[in-house]
């Protein structure tokens, strides 16, 4: 198992599409993610995106958009980064960092769209403040938010799913503009664009359904 993540760690050192500490973007991206890109096209975020499933297919989709994939994980990533340069995409990049150092990497209202899936719920009361959701998380997200930008929640939790539906209810720079508990025979099910990823056929084959948000930064 360790061989395959020197491997895979080796993979991101080479890799163009995978910004990680010790290559030069690492320090520099702030400000110049235009320039990574060669392009102005809207900034898209996957955070916690694991594999990058949601971040490949997306990018796949949308060849106007920049998609960026965001985990710590670097033997994840990697493999998003090798699916993205297999199929020669290059609106897609990985970043290895944790989310609450965004702020290196973001400015206010760069970021146009902010793509969650399947987070760790973290249901216990003490683990709170590592939900992704919280208060502290979504407010960062209206931060690097565009106006009228939008956040989109994926969850088989449906205790993550009401306490983030909450918290955004409660919070007057946030509209909700879509939700469902049971997003595969709801209307909303093309709204995540049929993309399928390991975790949630995983859930949905234990019979789980799949709650989804849409909510957007309010204009100010």
């Amino acid at each position: 198992m360790a061989r395959h993540k020197q491997f895979r760690f080796q993979q991101n050192t080479e890799a163009e599409n995978v910004i990680e500490r010790g290559k030069g973007w690492y320090t520099t991206i702030k400000n110049n993610w235009s320039s990574f890109f060669k392009n102005q096209n809207p900034l898209i975020l996957e955070l916690a995106c694991g594999k990058g499933e949601y971040t490949v297919a997306l990018g796949e989709k949308f060849p106007d958009l920049n998609f960026i994939g965001i985990d710590i994980k670097g033997d994840r990533i990697a493999r998003g980064s090798q699916n993205a340069i297999s199929k020669g995409l290059k609106n897609i990049a990985f970043l290895r960092t944790g989310i609450q150092y965004l702020d290196e990497f973001f400015n206010a209202g760069d970021i146009q769209e902010i793509w969650l899936i399947h987070p760790d719920p973290q249901p216990r009361d003490k683990e709170e403040k590592r939900r992704l959701t919280n208060s502290v998380f979504l407010n960062k997200y209206k931060y690097y938010l565009k106006k009228e930008g939008i956040f989109y929640l994926k969850t088989d939790s449906s205790f993550l799913y009401e306490y983030t539906l909450d918290i955004i209810k409660e919070d007057s720079d946030w509209k909700i503009i879509e939700f469902t508990t049971d997003l595969i025979k709801s209307p909303l099910s093309e709204t995540y664009y049929d993309i399928e990823t390991h975790y949630g056929q995983l859930f949905e084959k234990k019979g789980h359904t799949l709650h989804f948000i849409k909510a957007q930064k309010c204009e100010k």
